[in-house]
């Protein structure tokens, strides 16, 4: 070891949710040595708060639970979203690695497994190669006790799921309590799991809480570690390559030696209120991200010293998001597709389908906050008969709003249209009427404006007992009404990187030893977000291609 290295191994990774974690892992699987750095005190990253769902097309769970795919029909999809924004040769990649990923993972760790997630569709699954079935698999539930002291160190969901910890798949099950025996039925296993947990030693995890204990406890068995509190601050460059970083512990900058190479899967910037006001659309706040604190965008102005191109810098996945007082960022996905539940800008009035995809829906937000009216923040506007039949930010039906969301002006309640409007500054006729003609088209089970409800993927979280699984008037008071804006899960621009998952520079040329994958490179589903778990996907996919590309280099005989 030179002396200038104060540890050394064949792959460093920066950053420790699902992406870091799947290079780490694959690395160590295929004999090489690796180390993960993560800035903050807790691994995860925005994986651990996420659903956790992978959108990896053709896959073998998919198979083996019926779902009918083929590398075609992705393709097709992939070409209908994405279009021509990405190079073909890298949704190529994606489509072949994917379900290779998926099954080197399955068949070479005891811990990494995924199922099916019925019916959660594609976002756009009436384009050509959508499918209105889905193609999400989410983690299965894992035992977090079989992480045993490193379970406290794990990032959580932070849910507002008071206990409760539900699949992806039941969620929507769940919200339909009090309409359907199915959400009856799922509600009281949901319950018994909650009873089971209190009662044991039991910790069940879902969601993407579940893939990152999953993909952890496999590392630890093969070896892997986690340093945490140990911020990346440099690269290392020497001999027209990267051969290392420069991170922090303990408050000493140490020197990490990567024989093979470096894979950022840090996260974007998120976090960094002066690159969202650089290069995102405006207004933007740090506030209304989801994403895991520390995604600042290190990693990228360390790279742009070394002349790395960058792409998508403008776009972010987004989400809208609600603040309710004294709790994170929420991302209201069931609400919106809630029949009794409009949503409506600054004059009252609907300016699209509320049950549109969250990416697509704030899209949206900026593009009508112009002119006259403006959407940010735009009003979710509902009576009590939705308040006493579904979830609203994790509250249970007929369940009390908390007084603080009334006593700070976070929730507005009203007995009339008019009133409410008053209480949130649009004008009452307006919101009247516009209530009044939502109300027509939810009897007549048409939403002439926006067709609110035609897309199976609007239909999933909605209500099957009606005409309209989506549509339902807004009729019995209070009327209640929730500000929301345009959040993310992540920002999608960053680092531009070819098939292997290597960092270009800006003349073409890839920067030798430097690989990127997650929101710190540019997303390979460019500026679109064709379905559940299509940024956990990629992520996963070319983490797991870095680490094989470096094995593969590794294995070469050494050229006299």
């Amino acid at each position: 070891m030179d002396k200038h290295w104060d540890f050394c191994f064949d792959v460093v990774v920066v950053g420790s949710g699902a992406g870091g974690l799947t290079a780490a892992l694959t690395a160590k699987l295929q004999g090489l040595s690796a180390i993960v750095v993560e800035k903050t005190e807790l691994f995860g990253g925005s994986t651990s708060k996420s659903g956790g769902t992978v959108w990896v097309p053709n896959n073998f769970y998919l198979e083996e639970a019926g779902v009918g795919d083929s590398y075609e029909q992705a393709s097709a999809y992939l070409n209908a979203t994405v279009g021509d924004r990405v190079p073909q040769y890298l949704k190529d990649t994606y489509l072949v690695r994917g379900p290779e990923m998926i099954k080197y993972l399955h068949e070479n760790t005891e811990h990494v497994r995924w199922e099916y997630t019925p019916g959660y569709s594609d976002y756009y699954p009436e384009l050509p190669g959508g499918k209105p079935s889905g193609r999400a698999i989410e983690a299965q539930l894992f035992n977090l006790r079989k992480l045993g002291k490193d379970e406290k160190n794990m990032r959580k969901s932070g849910l507002p799921t008071k206990g409760m910890v539900l699949k992806s798949s039941e969620f929507h099950k769940v919200n339909m309590i009090t309409r359907t025996w199915i959400g009856k039925k799922t509600s009281l296993k949901v319950g018994m799991r909650l009873i089971r947990t209190k009662l044991s030693s039991y910790n069940p995890a879902t969601l993407g809480e579940a893939l990152v204990a999953r993909l952890y406890a496999s590392l630890k068995e093969a070896g892997g570690e986690v340093w945490l509190s140990t911020p990346f601050h440099d690269l290392v460059f020497e001999n027209n390559r990267v051969t290392g970083i420069i991170a922090e512990q303990n408050g000493r900058k140490i020197n990490i030696e990567a024989r093979h190479g470096v894979v950022f899967a840090s996260g974007g910037f998120s976090h960094n209120q002066e690159l969202r006001e650089k290069y995102l659309p405006q207004p933007s706040n740090t506030e209304w991200t989801l994403s895991s604190e520390g995604q600042t965008g290190d990693v990228i102005g360390a790279s742009r010293k070394l002349g790395a191109k960058l792409d998508l810098m403008d776009k972010m996945w987004g989400t809208p998001t609600s603040i309710p007082p004294g709790s994170p960022a929420f991302m209201p996905v069931a609400e919106r597709a809630t029949p009794g539940l409009i949503i409506v800008n600054s004059e009252g009035e609907r300016y699209l389908n509320e049950s549109v995809p969250y990416h697509e829906f704030v899209d949206k937000m900026y593009q009508n906050n112009q002119g006259g009216a403006t959407t940010i923040p735009s009003w979710m506007i509902f009576d009590q008969t939705v308040k006493k039949r579904y979830l609203v930010f994790g509250i249970m039906p007929g369940q009390s709003f908390p007084k603080t969301w009334f006593e700070t002006g976070y929730t507005k309640k009203a007995e009339t249209p008019e009133d409410l409007a008053k209480e949130i500054g649009v004008p009452p006729k307006k919101l009247a009427a516009t209530i009044a003609r939502f109300n027509k088209f939810a009897k007549d089970g048409h939403d002439q404006d926006f067709q609110r409800g035609v897309s199976a993927y609007d239909r999933y979280y909605g209500d099957p007992t009606l005409k309209n699984p989506n549509l339902a008037p807004l009729e019995k008071p209070p009327f209640y009404a929730i500000p929301i804006y345009p959040g993310d899960i992540g920002t999608k621009g960053g680092l531009v990187t070819d098939n292997l998952a290597r960092v270009l520079h800006e003349n073409g040329q890839h920067i030798q030893g430097l690989y990127a994958t997650g929101n710190c490179a540019a997303a390979v589903m460019g500026e679109t977000y064709p379905g559940p778990g299509a940024t956990i996907g990629p992520a996963m996919v070319f983490g797991y291609i870095a680490a094989s590309e470096m094995a593969a280099v590794a294995a070469r005989p050494i050229e006299a």
